[in-house]
């Protein structure tokens, strides 16, 4: 059943493809490297010692630490134990539909989008229906930093949600793929459209979204 999920399969489309790409690709994720961000990702679920440091920033010196030691890892192994999870939370398919739906279609896209010629994926109807599930909850938080009314609407069935409520939002339109790359920060990005006030577009455009 896990294997049915978008989570899941993003993780295993991330790590094949990066296995193709090897170690230095890069990404999107900031300067990070292909191992890098699997160095992240392997923190994030099995290090008791650096992930905290990913929320507190009071403990980025342990995250960076833990990140160093991972990263001496071979990459072949990294990308291995990031595929199979291990004994953690991310092996009951609830736990991680809620936290690595986004997550891991945005890491992989990361490394998708940050090579050239790249092109948007034509995903299945209910692939981008779970992105809208989850980008409509956790949205609302990223778009915190740009302090202006957002309405999200789905180009394709019409759907809108509203993720900072006030008058006159910014009215971001798109395939839900396309919404989620731009909400989480990321500039390369196809087919979205922006109404509403200038004001309000500009502030949405410029706020520096992203985690």
């Amino acid at each position: 059943m896990s294997r049915d999920l978008l989570a899941r399969r993003e993780r295993e489309a991330l790590c094949d493809l990066a296995l193709v790409l090897g170690e230095d690709a890069p990404t999107l994720s900031g300067d990070w490297t292909a191992k890098e961000l699997f160095a992240h990702l392997h923190l994030r679920e099995h290090s008791l010692l650096g992930a905290p440091g990913l929320l507190i920033p009071q403990l980025s010196g342990l995250t960076d630490r833990e990140m160093a030691r991972i990263g001496r890892q071979d990459f072949t192994v990294l990308v291995e134990r990031v595929r199979g999870r291990g004994f953690t939370p991310y092996v009951i398919p609830p736990v991680d539909k809620a936290v690595n739906t986004l997550e891991y279609f945005v890491h992989h896209e990361d490394l998708r989008r940050a090579q050239p010629g790249w092109v948007p994926r034509d995903l299945p109807p209910a692939d981008e229906s779970a992105l809208w599930s989850a980008i409509r909850l956790f949205g609302r938080g990223l778009v915190r930093p740009a302090a202006v009314p957002v309405r999200i609407r789905r180009t394709d069935n019409g759907a809108e949600a509203t993720l900072r409520g006030g008058a006159d939002p910014a009215v971001l339109s798109g395939m839900p793929s396309e919404i989620v790359m731009f909400l989480y920060g990321r500039d390369q990005h196809r087919g979205l459209q922006f109404t509403g006030p200038d004001t309000h577009i500009e502030r949405l455009r410029g706020a520096g979204l992203g985690l």
